[in-house]
Protein backbone atom coordinates (compact mmCIF):
# COMPACT_ATOMS: atom_id res chain seq x y z
CA UNK A 1 0.00 0.00 0.00
CA UNK A 2 0.93 3.60 -0.69
CA UNK A 3 2.90 4.83 2.39
CA UNK A 4 0.94 8.45 2.24
CA UNK A 5 -2.35 9.68 1.21
CA UNK A 6 -3.61 13.18 0.53
CA UNK A 7 -5.83 14.65 3.52
CA UNK A 8 -8.94 15.21 1.01
CA UNK A 9 -9.89 11.41 1.65
CA UNK A 10 -13.58 11.09 1.81
CA UNK A 11 -14.45 8.45 4.48
CA UNK A 12 -17.48 6.48 4.42
CA UNK A 13 -18.97 6.33 7.43
CA UNK A 14 -20.57 2.62 7.10
CA UNK A 15 -17.29 1.30 6.53
CA UNK A 16 -15.82 3.63 9.39
CA UNK A 17 -18.63 1.29 11.47
CA UNK A 18 -17.69 -1.80 10.14
CA UNK A 19 -13.89 -1.13 10.68
CA UNK A 20 -15.31 -0.38 14.49
CA UNK A 21 -16.73 -3.84 14.85
CA UNK A 22 -13.85 -5.20 13.98
CA UNK A 23 -11.49 -3.12 15.53
CA UNK A 24 -13.64 -4.06 19.31
CA UNK A 25 -14.38 -7.83 18.41
CA UNK A 26 -10.77 -8.44 17.27
CA UNK A 27 -12.85 -11.11 15.17
CA UNK A 28 -14.49 -10.95 11.93
CA UNK A 29 -16.83 -13.52 12.67
CA UNK A 30 -17.90 -11.86 15.78
CA UNK A 31 -18.17 -8.51 14.62
CA UNK A 32 -20.00 -9.96 11.16
CA UNK A 33 -22.88 -11.70 13.73
CA UNK A 34 -23.02 -8.11 15.80
CA UNK A 35 -23.37 -5.77 12.13
CA UNK A 36 -26.06 -8.84 10.62
CA UNK A 37 -23.61 -8.82 7.72
CA UNK A 38 -22.01 -11.59 5.91
CA UNK A 39 -18.66 -11.99 6.88
CA UNK A 40 -17.01 -11.85 3.38
CA UNK A 41 -18.81 -8.36 2.68
CA UNK A 42 -17.40 -7.32 6.00
CA UNK A 43 -13.80 -8.34 4.98
CA UNK A 44 -14.51 -6.27 1.67
CA UNK A 45 -15.58 -3.42 2.94
CA UNK A 46 -12.91 -3.13 5.72
CA UNK A 47 -10.17 -3.89 2.57
CA UNK A 48 -11.72 -0.32 0.50
CA UNK A 49 -11.44 1.44 3.86
CA UNK A 50 -7.73 0.32 4.29
CA UNK A 51 -6.84 1.26 0.47
CA UNK A 52 -8.99 4.37 0.40
CA UNK A 53 -6.67 5.23 3.52
CA UNK A 54 -3.71 4.07 2.07
CA UNK A 55 -3.08 2.14 5.45
CA UNK A 56 -3.26 -1.08 6.74
CA UNK A 57 -5.47 -1.30 9.89
CA UNK A 58 -5.28 -4.92 10.93
CA UNK A 59 -2.32 -7.86 10.56
CA UNK A 60 -4.70 -11.11 10.20
CA UNK A 61 -2.46 -14.49 11.14
CA UNK A 62 -2.96 -18.00 12.54
CA UNK A 63 -3.00 -16.63 15.46
CA UNK A 64 -5.90 -13.88 15.51
CA UNK A 65 -6.31 -10.22 14.32
CA UNK A 66 -4.66 -7.24 15.78
CA UNK A 67 -4.79 -3.82 15.35
CA UNK A 68 -1.97 -2.17 13.77
CA UNK A 69 -0.71 1.25 15.31
CA UNK A 70 -2.82 2.83 12.20
CA UNK A 71 -5.61 0.80 12.80
CA UNK A 72 -5.16 1.71 17.05
CA UNK A 73 -4.82 5.41 15.85
CA UNK A 74 -7.86 5.17 13.79
CA UNK A 75 -10.25 3.15 16.77
CA UNK A 76 -9.54 6.30 18.94
CA UNK A 77 -10.69 8.60 16.27
CA UNK A 78 -13.47 6.80 14.79
CA UNK A 79 -15.31 6.31 18.07
CA UNK A 80 -16.10 9.82 18.67
CA UNK A 81 -16.27 10.99 14.65
CA UNK A 82 -19.59 8.18 14.60
CA UNK A 83 -21.24 9.92 17.94
CA UNK A 84 -20.24 13.37 16.15
CA UNK A 85 -22.38 11.69 12.97
CA UNK A 86 -25.28 10.30 14.91
CA UNK A 87 -25.42 13.59 17.03
CA UNK A 88 -25.60 15.96 13.99
CA UNK A 89 -28.51 13.75 12.74
CA UNK A 90 -30.62 13.55 15.91
CA UNK A 91 -30.08 17.26 15.95
CA UNK A 92 -30.90 18.06 12.32
CA UNK A 93 -33.94 15.68 12.63
CA UNK A 94 -35.37 17.74 15.78
CA UNK A 95 -34.63 21.00 14.16
CA UNK A 96 -37.08 19.70 11.83
CA UNK A 97 -40.06 19.52 13.89
CA UNK A 98 -42.37 22.69 14.97
CA UNK A 99 -42.43 22.37 18.79
CA UNK A 100 -38.96 22.49 20.08
CA UNK A 101 -37.64 19.68 21.80
CA UNK A 102 -34.82 19.91 25.06
CA UNK A 103 -33.44 16.85 26.46
CA UNK A 104 -31.99 16.74 29.78
CA UNK A 105 -30.28 14.04 31.03
CA UNK A 106 -29.63 13.43 34.79
CA UNK A 107 -28.01 10.97 37.50
CA UNK A 108 -30.12 8.73 39.69
CA UNK A 109 -31.37 10.98 42.71
CA UNK A 110 -31.11 14.18 41.21
CA UNK A 111 -34.45 15.95 40.93
CA UNK A 112 -34.34 18.00 37.62
CA UNK A 113 -37.95 19.32 38.06
CA UNK A 114 -36.90 22.79 39.42
CA UNK A 115 -35.08 23.87 36.96
CA UNK A 116 -37.22 22.11 34.08
CA UNK A 117 -39.91 24.61 35.00
CA UNK A 118 -37.96 27.82 35.36
CA UNK A 119 -37.07 27.05 31.88
CA UNK A 120 -40.44 25.73 30.60
CA UNK A 121 -41.42 29.62 31.99
CA UNK A 122 -38.77 31.22 29.78
CA UNK A 123 -40.13 29.40 26.82
CA UNK A 124 -43.32 27.77 27.24
CA UNK A 125 -43.52 26.36 23.45
CA UNK A 126 -40.86 24.25 24.26
CA UNK A 127 -40.75 20.51 24.99
CA UNK A 128 -38.71 18.94 27.73
CA UNK A 129 -37.70 15.69 27.62
CA UNK A 130 -35.71 14.00 30.32
CA UNK A 131 -33.10 11.45 30.27
CA UNK A 132 -31.79 8.76 32.90
CA UNK A 133 -28.48 8.12 32.32
CA UNK A 134 -25.78 6.04 34.66
CA UNK A 135 -22.19 6.07 34.82
CA UNK A 136 -20.96 4.66 31.99
CA UNK A 137 -23.31 7.10 29.81
CA UNK A 138 -23.67 10.21 31.71
CA UNK A 139 -21.63 12.01 28.93
CA UNK A 140 -22.17 9.20 26.13
CA UNK A 141 -25.38 10.74 25.64
CA UNK A 142 -24.40 14.47 24.99
CA UNK A 143 -21.15 12.92 22.43
CA UNK A 144 -23.91 11.21 20.57
CA UNK A 145 -26.54 13.88 20.84
CA UNK A 146 -29.20 11.77 23.09
CA UNK A 147 -29.21 14.58 24.73
CA UNK A 148 -28.80 18.51 24.81
CA UNK A 149 -27.23 19.23 28.52
CA UNK A 150 -26.49 16.22 30.90
CA UNK A 151 -26.23 16.57 34.87
CA UNK A 152 -23.31 14.57 36.04
CA UNK A 153 -21.08 13.60 38.45
CA UNK A 154 -17.45 13.41 38.25
CA UNK A 155 -15.29 12.09 37.72
CA UNK A 156 -16.19 11.66 33.92
CA UNK A 157 -14.24 12.13 30.81
CA UNK A 158 -14.16 15.85 30.07
CA UNK A 159 -12.33 16.10 26.95
CA UNK A 160 -15.06 18.38 24.40
CA UNK A 161 -17.24 19.45 27.15
CA UNK A 162 -18.10 22.57 29.04
CA UNK A 163 -18.76 20.95 32.41
CA UNK A 164 -20.24 23.83 35.44
CA UNK A 165 -19.86 22.86 38.33
CA UNK A 166 -23.23 22.74 40.67
CA UNK A 167 -23.19 21.74 44.38
CA UNK A 168 -21.25 18.88 45.97
CA UNK A 169 -22.87 16.41 48.93
CA UNK A 170 -22.06 13.80 51.20
CA UNK A 171 -21.54 10.46 50.26
CA UNK A 172 -22.70 7.25 52.06
CA UNK A 173 -21.89 3.66 52.93
CA UNK A 174 -24.49 1.41 52.16
CA UNK A 175 -24.80 -2.09 53.77
CA UNK A 176 -27.28 -4.85 54.17
CA UNK A 177 -29.23 -4.46 57.39
CA UNK A 178 -27.66 -7.30 58.94
CA UNK A 179 -24.24 -5.32 58.68
CA UNK A 180 -22.13 -5.24 61.96
CA UNK A 181 -21.85 -1.53 61.76
CA UNK A 182 -25.36 -0.87 60.32
CA UNK A 183 -26.34 0.23 63.67
CA UNK A 184 -23.66 2.95 63.65
CA UNK A 185 -24.47 6.77 63.41
CA UNK A 186 -21.21 7.12 61.53
CA UNK A 187 -18.38 4.60 60.35
CA UNK A 188 -14.63 5.73 59.06
CA UNK A 189 -13.11 4.24 55.96
CA UNK A 190 -11.03 1.81 57.94
CA UNK A 191 -14.00 0.50 59.19
CA UNK A 192 -15.08 -0.67 55.80
CA UNK A 193 -11.67 -1.84 54.73
CA UNK A 194 -12.65 -5.34 55.18
CA UNK A 195 -15.73 -5.07 53.04
CA UNK A 196 -16.32 -5.62 49.52
CA UNK A 197 -17.09 -2.92 47.40
CA UNK A 198 -19.55 -3.77 44.90
CA UNK A 199 -18.33 -0.98 42.33
CA UNK A 200 -15.05 0.05 40.73
CA UNK A 201 -12.77 0.57 43.77
CA UNK A 202 -11.05 3.87 41.19
CA UNK A 203 -14.90 5.64 42.08
CA UNK A 204 -13.97 5.45 46.24
CA UNK A 205 -10.00 6.21 45.81
CA UNK A 206 -10.25 6.13 49.79
CA UNK A 207 -11.44 2.80 50.35
CA UNK A 208 -9.52 1.62 47.77
CA UNK A 209 -6.29 2.41 49.70
CA UNK A 210 -6.74 0.69 52.40
CA UNK A 211 -9.13 -1.85 51.19
CA UNK A 212 -7.83 -5.46 52.23
CA UNK A 213 -9.23 -7.24 49.62
CA UNK A 214 -7.06 -5.38 46.99
CA UNK A 215 -3.99 -5.32 49.47
CA UNK A 216 -4.17 -9.53 49.20
CA UNK A 217 -5.39 -9.74 46.11
CA UNK A 218 -8.62 -11.55 46.97
CA UNK A 219 -11.07 -9.00 45.46
CA UNK A 220 -14.23 -10.91 43.74
CA UNK A 221 -15.05 -10.28 40.32
CA UNK A 222 -17.82 -7.58 40.37
CA UNK A 223 -20.50 -8.39 37.59
CA UNK A 224 -21.62 -5.36 35.45
CA UNK A 225 -24.27 -3.29 37.07
CA UNK A 226 -26.34 -1.36 34.91
CA UNK A 227 -28.58 0.74 37.69
CA UNK A 228 -28.56 1.48 41.69
CA UNK A 229 -31.31 -1.23 42.09
CA UNK A 230 -29.22 -3.89 40.38
CA UNK A 231 -26.49 -2.67 43.08
CA UNK A 232 -28.69 -2.49 46.15
CA UNK A 233 -30.03 -6.03 45.77
CA UNK A 234 -26.37 -7.61 45.99
CA UNK A 235 -26.29 -5.12 48.98
CA UNK A 236 -29.31 -6.36 50.92
CA UNK A 237 -28.37 -10.13 49.34
CA UNK A 238 -25.02 -9.40 51.76
CA UNK A 239 -22.71 -9.58 48.56
CA UNK A 240 -21.37 -6.89 49.73
CA UNK A 241 -21.49 -2.66 50.32
CA UNK A 242 -21.56 0.25 47.93
CA UNK A 243 -21.24 4.10 48.39
CA UNK A 244 -23.61 6.64 46.86
CA UNK A 245 -24.43 10.43 46.92
CA UNK A 246 -26.41 11.59 49.82
CA UNK A 247 -29.60 11.94 47.28
CA UNK A 248 -29.19 8.90 45.31
CA UNK A 249 -29.33 6.87 48.61
CA UNK A 250 -32.71 8.97 50.23
CA UNK A 251 -34.26 8.27 46.61
CA UNK A 252 -34.03 4.73 46.84
CA UNK A 253 -34.28 3.67 50.13
CA UNK A 254 -35.31 0.17 50.94
CA UNK A 255 -35.99 -1.87 54.38
CA UNK A 256 -33.42 -4.36 54.13
CA UNK A 257 -30.47 -1.78 53.87
CA UNK A 258 -28.98 0.70 55.68
CA UNK A 259 -27.27 4.25 54.52
CA UNK A 260 -24.72 5.23 57.14
CA UNK A 261 -22.29 8.52 56.95
CA UNK A 262 -18.94 7.83 56.67
CA UNK A 263 -15.80 10.13 57.92
CA UNK A 264 -13.00 9.92 54.88
CA UNK A 265 -14.90 9.85 52.01
CA UNK A 266 -14.79 13.17 49.72
CA UNK A 267 -18.23 14.34 48.82
CA UNK A 268 -19.91 14.00 45.20
CA UNK A 269 -19.35 16.77 42.80
CA UNK A 270 -22.51 17.54 41.00
CA UNK A 271 -21.98 19.18 37.62
CA UNK A 272 -23.96 20.48 34.61
CA UNK A 273 -22.19 19.65 30.95
CA UNK A 274 -23.35 19.86 27.32
CA UNK A 275 -20.80 19.85 24.09
CA UNK A 276 -17.92 22.65 24.09
CA UNK A 277 -18.74 23.66 20.42
CA UNK A 278 -22.35 23.75 20.62
CA UNK A 279 -24.54 27.64 20.94
CA UNK A 280 -27.57 27.53 21.71
CA UNK A 281 -30.19 29.63 23.68
CA UNK A 282 -31.83 26.88 25.20
CA UNK A 283 -28.52 25.63 26.80
CA UNK A 284 -27.63 28.98 28.25
CA UNK A 285 -30.84 29.29 29.67
CA UNK A 286 -30.49 26.04 31.20
CA UNK A 287 -27.39 26.89 32.58
CA UNK A 288 -28.75 29.76 34.33
CA UNK A 289 -31.52 28.52 36.24
CA UNK A 290 -29.82 25.00 36.67
CA UNK A 291 -28.24 26.01 40.08
CA UNK A 292 -31.81 25.53 41.56
CA UNK A 293 -30.88 22.02 41.41
CA UNK A 294 -28.81 22.27 44.69
CA UNK A 295 -30.97 20.66 47.25
CA UNK A 296 -32.49 22.74 50.25
CA UNK A 297 -31.03 21.82 53.57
Amino acid sequence: MAPERGIDVDIDLRKLRYFVAVAEELHFGRAAERLFVAQPALSRQVRALEEDLGVQLFRRDRRGTVLTPAGAQLLDDAVSLLAASAAMVRRVTAAAVEKPVFTIGFMPGITVTPAVRMLKARHSSLSVRLLRTGWSDQVEVLRDGRADVSIIRLPVDQSGLHVQPLFTEARLAVLPIDHPLAGRSTVTVLDLADDHLLQDPDAVPEWRDVARELRTGERDDVPALHSVEEKLELVAAGAGICVLPLSTAAFYTRPDVVAVPVDGIGPSQVCLAWVATRRSRLIQDFADVSPSLAPTV
